[in-house]
């Protein structure tokens, strides 16, 4: 991975944007819709982003280091060699964004990603997302351990789940899930025999499982790029080993 995903908070900061014509007003237009602040290169003290529109590549380059000189984080249009940051197509179901990006490398393959996901994520996301928001409290109090928090809305939030996002369209879904749900039962563990090293021949099944699992026992040999399937903060342990008492263990063999 060739760059740290972030969702940066803009409201209320100013962020500089150097150029004129089209390609400097839609980056403007960007800021404004985060909520920031577009300014001048003379308030550059008072920002930490900057974005670069010129079409001439030596002001273009100019600008960057100048920016870069004072302390700015920079953009510069069709110029990734000279990006500390890039853009990324963005799908807004407020308060949910899904970025996509390609880290400069075709900002058409974004889009068109972007556009794709468009036609698969219901607008109702947002509304979900709030209620969600709105029940944190009460979902703590169900729910004070937070791995039986994580696996309980883990199972709720799956497909077929009480609040699967392809599915569920009414907010108040959360608090009858809230009422109605039980416990998950502890020590839930999927086993997998692979056939493949590729990343891409992982079933439905086992990216799923993957991407919800607290343990990751593991093949000494596996790949890393089937190993990063899996949540950043859960536990890898080789085999062999027991799984643990508690928690979703998945299980990965090379057959």
């Amino acid at each position: 991975m060739h760059s740290l995903p972030l969702f940066h908070r803009m409201a209320g900061t100013r962020v500089v944007v150097v150029g004129t014509g089209d390609m400097a007003e839609a980056k403007a237009r960007l800021v404004m819709r985060a909520g920031g602040i577009p300014c001048a290169e003379t308030e550059a003290h008072h920002a930490k982003i900057g974005f670069v529109a010129l079409e001439d590549e030596r002001a273009a380059e100019a600008a960057a280091l100048r920016l870069k000189r004072a302390g700015l984080l920079v953009n510069v249009a069709d110029r990734p060699d000279l990006c500390d940051f890039t853009l990324p197509s963005v799908l807004d179901r407020d308060p949910v964004l899904v970025a996509v990006s390609t880290g400069g490398a075709s900002a058409g393959l974004a889009k068109h990603l972007r556009l794709r996901l468009e036609a698969l994520l219901p607008q109702s996301l947002g509304a979900l997302a709030k209620a969600l928001e709105g029940a944190r409290d009460a979902i703590r109090r169900r729910y004070p351990e937070a791995d039986t928090r994580r696996r309980a809305l883990d199972t709720a939030l799956g497909e077929g789940g009480a609040l699967d996002p392809f599915e569920t369209s009414d907010p108040a879904a959360v608090h009858a899930w809230l009422k109605d749900v039980a416990h998950e039962a502890d020590g839930e563990i999927f086993d997998f025999s692979l056939t493949s090293d590729d990343p891409d021949d992982l079933t439905l099944r086992q990216a799923r499982a993957l991407g919800r699992a607290d343990t990751v026992l593991h093949d000494p040999l596996l790949p890393e790029a089937i190993l990063v399937r899996a949540r950043a903060d859960a536990v890898r342990i080789t085999l062999p080993a027991d799984p643990p008492a508690e928690g979703l263990t998945v299980i990965l063999r090379r057959a």
